[in-house]
């Protein structure tokens, strides 16, 4: 158990680097939290306030502090836990973002270190997850429900192919992407509904470039 727990600390300690609040202090001067209408320190929120560039900047960030934390673990634990290292990393670089210590638990959402991790660990069902929430926020419009989605179709296949440690950190997952969302997921089917027109904003940054 020492070796899990230790990709878990290694993880969290990555996962703490919030890759957001140094753009938009670089860009604005300000912290994540004061910036666009959520202050939610992600890609979404700095893409639609900041611009697509900026955006892009956050999620390459918080894509490379997830295989930084995968990669440590590793190094450090792979011998003697093997692959599953790789999920229990996931879950703490996850955890860092979502609840850094240093900005007194007040983090992001997740997705892309979710995205991230699930692919490192099985780059076949997590681009398979990763299509099947894309689908829905395409459809629905929802980022919220796209984004839960994504590690529920996950926990799925990991369970039935993986066994049953792969099959509880993907349910981690899912539990922390729908804690994170859970105001969001409440609005949906009402007038207050969060919309996000995903392809009308991929059409309009291809006609500016």
């Amino acid at each position: 158990m020492a070796e899990r727990i230790g990709c878990l600390i290694i993880g969290y300690i990555c996962g703490c680097f919030m890759t957001a609040e140094l753009v938009c202090r670089k860009l604005t001067g300000k912290p994540a939290g004061e910036v666009g209408k959520t202050g939610n320190p992600g890609m979404a929120n700095v893409m639609a306030s900041l611009g697509f560039k900026p955006g892009i900047l956050v999620l390459a960030g918080d894509i490379g502090k997830t295989i930084a934390g995968v990669v440590l673990a590793w190094l450090f634990f792979g011998s003697r836990l093997g692959h599953i290292c790789v999920l229990w990393a996931a879950l703490g670089v996850t955890l860092g973002h979502d609840l850094p210590f240093w900005l007194k638990m007040h983090g992001g959402k997740g997705v892309a270190t979710t995205c991230a991790g699930i692919v490192l660990f099985s780059p076949f069902f997590g681009f398979l997850s990763m299509i099947a929430g894309m689908l829905v926020v395409f459809a629905t419009q929802s980022l919220a429900l796209g984004g839960v989605v994504i590690p529920a179709a996950f926990a799925i296949c990991m369970a039935l192919r993986e066994g049953s440690e792969a099959g509880w950190l993907s349910a981690a997952l899912l539990v922390l992407m729908i804690w994170r969302h859970f105001p969001a997921l409440k609005k949906i089917g009402t007038p207050q509904m969060d919309r996000t027109d995903v392809l009308g904003a991929i059409r309009k940054n291809l006609r500016k470039s």
